[in-house]
């Protein structure tokens, strides 16, 4: 009795503190590839849930329906053939299960990996995003800038994120916004997004990167186009240029405040090339490489041949002189 009853106020208590909870930010969404992650995530749920829910119905109907009775100790159960009609649909099922999933979530991984829907027309603003000990830097080549633990973004506007580290890999996140993708050292990793109401969200790294990941959070700030355009003309007026003596110490240190520059790393310390450019370049090198093989066998070929004939001549000279 006890135990019943320390198991129903256990179960009451988390029914309490799960009332209270804030909604979770990944089903707040805010913008269209945010909102298309949601609904990926959600379809999930249901269909797991329609799954559970079927198998806890049918294990209920077999303990019921074939429960152990008071037979004798030396009854033998009638020999039963098996329902090949059972076996092939229990096979299909979860193959029917799988393959859906799978559609849903390739559709899902190439709608957001591309610039939202309804932003075709529009210039994207690109904001070159890297990650070193602990903190953020934002680069926006187009207005010349750059922020430190901060980043603002004008709604109705398709906004690219350029990712890259300075140190280990992290994952850059803003769950309203868009999905985590990993930022790296040696290659640049791309993140379409766009924002539809003004608001001030979260943002953080999502991947484990040491002792300071906790703290590793930035606000993402949205706002109209004009008034971005008046904080960037603010920025690049009345802020002092970023140095390379000045990033190399924010690159040292482990937890900074919030900064503006007027001017950007990129000038003096550039980004890394993009994975599609880097996968070019090593294609390149092999078929310099295997350009290089041919004309060695080439060289070899020709080499050996020269031998032969020179060989062929000293021959045909001897036997003249005979």
């Amino acid at each position: 009795m006890k135990k019943k009853l320390s198991l129903m106020f256990i179960a009451f208590g988390a029914l309490a503190i799960l009332t209270g909870c804030e909604p979770l930010t990944v089903f707040d969404t805010k913008g269209p590839n945010a909102k298309t992650l949601s609904d990926t995530i959600i379809l999930s749920i249901i269909t797991m849930a329609f799954i559970l829910l079927v198998v806890y119905v049918l294990l209920a109907f077999m303990l019921t329906k074939y429960r152990a009775s008071k037979a004798p100790a030396d009854y033998e159960p009638p020999h039963e053939e098996g329902s090949h009609l059972l076996e092939i649909t229990w096979t299909v099922i979860p193959i029917i299960i799988v393959a859906f999933l799978a559609v849903v979530t390739v559709k899902t991984t190439s709608t957001v990996e591309s610039q939202p829907e309804g932003y075709d027309n529009k210039e994207p603003l690109v904001i070159y995003a890297s990650s070193s000990n602990w903190k953020w830097h934002f680069s926006y080549p187009e207005q010349g800038i750059e922020t430190v633990n901060y980043v603002n973004m004008p709604i109705d506007r398709p906004i690219e994120f350029k990712l890259y580290s300075f140190g280990p890999i992290t994952s850059f996140w803003i769950p309203q916004l868009a999905g985590q993708k990993y930022a790296m050292s040696d290659m640049l990793n791309t993140i379409h997004l766009a924002a539809d109401d003004i608001g001030s969200f979260m943002g953080r790294n999502s991947n484990f990167s040491g002792r300071g990941f906790a703290e590793m959070e930035f606000e993402a700030q949205t706002m109209t186009q004009e008034d971005f355009d008046k904080w960037a003309a603010d920025v690049k007026a009345n802020e002092k240029p970023l140095t390379e003596e000045k990033f190399d110490e924010l690159l040292k240190a482990e937890h900074v405040g919030r900064s503006s520059y007027s001017s950007t790393h990129l000038e003096f310390r550039p980004a890394p090339m993009e994975h599609s450019e880097h996968m070019k370049m090593g294609h390149s090198e092999i078929d310099m490489s295997e350009d290089e093989m041919d004309h060695s066998e080439m060289n070899h070929e020709d080499h050996s041949k020269m031998n032969h004939e020179d060989h062929s001549q000293e021959k045909s000279e001897e036997t003249h002189s005979h």
